[in-house]
């Protein structure tokens, strides 16, 4: 682990918020000084692309670049909101709010003060006698995260512009998490309604595809259970899919060299 140097912490961000307000700021860049929320969007999505993409092929030092883009697109949104006439937030504002955020969620680990939780510690979601599972951690944090921002269903929050793929299976996740018992299969068949025999586990076998007429509703259907199929198995069926991609790449490239 790289050791700590307290004194330093936070220089190298300050350093990168100063230069960003300089870009910003009259006598600065052109480019930077038009820029807006809204036009900086497909940068963040491919930054956070970029990041996982350097997460996946193990590569380090992309991965340290690829952070600081991302974290450039974090400190750019910071400094546009700085100069709204009315509800004005700086980045000092977001990390406090984040920071904030993991304390309230995390009442096995912290007091409501912040500070941890001592050993013998007796409230409610303090520590207990045996170490709880990631599951249990985690569907604390949906039970609070609901209360917070007043949510009535398991689905509220999950962004509706995330690829597909990815969104089937948090939805997914969120139902199992919530203790909801749903149906996949049933739901396949109520979708790919026009099937006559509808869906089942033989849909998930490639010899089956050339006995089967499939159109968009079809497809449809056999892709919500291959995302449950994932999700049951504990496998992420976007960065499964990612893989796959790479190695079919590999071979396209292969292909061109002859």
């Amino acid at each position: 682990m790289k050791p700590r140097d307290d004194a330093a912490v936070g220089a190298g961000v300050r350093a990168l918020v100063e230069v960003m307000d300089l870009l910003r700021s009259p006598g600065g860049c052109p480019w930077d000084a038009a820029q807006t929320h809204e036009s900086l969007v497909p940068f963040a999505l491919e930054e956070a692309h970029e990041v996982a993409e350097a997460i996946e092929l193990g590569d380090r030092a992309g991965m340290r670049e690829e952070l600081g883009d991302l974290l450039l697109q974090v400190v750019f949104h910071a400094r546009l909101a700085q100069e709204h006439p009315s509800d004005a937030f700086d980045l000092d504002d977001v990390a406090r709010g984040v920071a904030a955020k993991l304390v309230r969620r995390h009442p096995h680990v912290f007091d409501a003060d912040g500070s941890l939780l001592g050993e013998d510690a007796g409230a409610e979601g303090g520590p207990t006698a045996e170490p709880e599972s990631a599951d249990v951690v985690h569907a604390r944090w949906d039970r609070i995260k609901k209360v917070e921002k007043q949510r009535t269903s398991v689905l509220d929050g999950i962004p509706l512009a995330q690829g597909a793929l990815a969104r089937g299976q948090k939805v997914l996740s969120r139902a199992r998490r919530g203790g909801l018992m749903i149906e996949v299969d049933a739901v396949a068949r109520q979708h790919d309604a026009a099937t006559p025999a509808g869906l089942d586990d033989s849909a998930l076998d490639d010899s089956a595809l050339d006995d089967r007429a499939l159109d968009d509703r079809g497809f449809g259907a056999r892709l919500l259970l291959l995302a449950a199929e994932a999700e049951l198995a504990g496998v992420d069926a976007e960065a499964a899919l990612r893989s796959a991609l790479r190695t079919l790449e590999d071979a396209v490239r292969a292909s061109e060299a002859g």
